[in-house]
C-alpha cells in the first residue's frame, strides 16, 4: 500500500502539474491523462505533439532519476480518427493496448458506431482462476456450504473490478470457469461418479453471483462539474481537472 502512496504523490509533481503546463504551452489539439499510480496513458490529438511531449517527459523524467519501461512504453495509432484513416488507408484495425487489467480495442458498439471496448486481461483472468484452483484443493474436504460462501466472495471481489461496460463475455467466462474448477474438486472428493454438470449449475445458482455489468460508461463516470484547484510547484496557479476518455 505505500508504494502506490508515494507513487501518487510524486509523480502528481513530477507528472500531473508539469503536463498540465505543457498542455497549455505546447498543446494544440485535444489532449488527455489518465493515470493511477505509476501506470499512465496520454492521448493527443496530434502525432506530433505526442513524439514532442514523450521526448520531453523522458527529459522531465530524468530530472529525477526516473525513466519509462522500456518494454511498456509504446506510441501507438489509436481511437476513433485512427480507426477511420487505418480504413481508409487499406491497413488492419489499430493497435491495442493494455491498462490497469484491461486490454483497450477500438471497435464498434451494437449499431455501428465506434466504441472503445475494455476486456479482461487473459492472463490476469488465469493467474486468478490458478489461485482459485490451489485454494479449492485446500478446501477440499469443506462442507459445500463453506466453499460456496467461499466461492462466492472471490467471484463477487472479481466482478467488483471487472464489471465495466463491453466485458460481459469476460464475467461469464470466469464464473464459468470457477464452476468448473468447483465441479473437480467435488469429483475428487466422491469414490463414485463425477458430479454431474447439471449438480454443479444449481450450486452456482445458489452460491455464485450472476454475471451483470456493475460499473457505469465512462462518460457517466467521469463526469466532472466541479474541476479542483492546486497550486503548482513552478506556476501561481495551475488547474486540474480530474477526466477519463471513451
Amino acid at each position: 500500500m505505500v508504494s502506490p502512496l508515494l507513487a501518487n504523490v510524486d509523480l502528481h509533481y513530477v507528472l500531473d502539474l508539469w503536463a498540465q503546463q505543457w498542455r497549455t504551452r505546447h498543446a494544440s489539439g485535444d489532449m488527455i491523462i489518465v493515470r493511477y499510480a505509476d501506470d499512465c496513458v496520454l492521448g493527443f490529438e496530434h502525432e506530433e505533439q505526442a513524439k514532442s511531449f514523450l521526448e520531453d517527459l523522458r527529459l522531465r523524467l530524468a530530472e529525477f532519476s526516473l525513466s519509462l519501461h522500456p518494454d511498456k512504453t509504446q506510441l501507438i495509432e489509436f481511437g476513433r480518427h485512427a480507426a477511420e484513416r487505418r480504413e481508409q488507408r487499406g491497413q488492419e484495425k489499430p493497435a491495442t493496448f493494455t491498462f490497469l487489467g484491461f486490454v483497450l480495442i477500438c471497435g464498434e458498439s451494437r449499431n455501428g458506431r465506434f466504441q472503445i471496448l475494455r476486456k479482461t486481461r487473459s492472463d490476469r483472468m488465469q493467474a486468478t482462476l490458478k489461485r482459485v484452483k490451489d485454494a479449492l484443493r485446500q478446501r477440499l474436504h469443506q462442507p459445500i456450504p463453506e466453499q460456496g460462501s467461499w466461492l462466492r466472495q472471490v467471484v463477487t471481489g472479481f466482478f467488483a473490478y471487472h464489471a465495466v461496460p463491453t466485458n460481459f463475455r469476460a464475467l461469464v467466462a470466469f464464473r464459468h470457469h470457477v464452476s468448473a474448477l468447483w465441479k473437480r474438486v467435488l469429483s475428487r472428493r466422491s469414490q463414485r461418479a463425477s458430479t454431474p454438470w447439471q449438480r454443479i449449475k444449481q450450486l452456482a445458482h445458489d452460491w455464485l453471483p450472476r454475471a451483470r455489468i456493475l460499473h457505469p460508461w465512462p462518460a457517466k463516470r467521469f463526469d466532472v462539474k466541479y474541476p479542483r484547484w492546486e497550486p503548482s510547484a513552478r506556476i501561481a496557479l495551475a488547474r486540474i481537472c480530474a477526466g477519463g476518455a471513451q
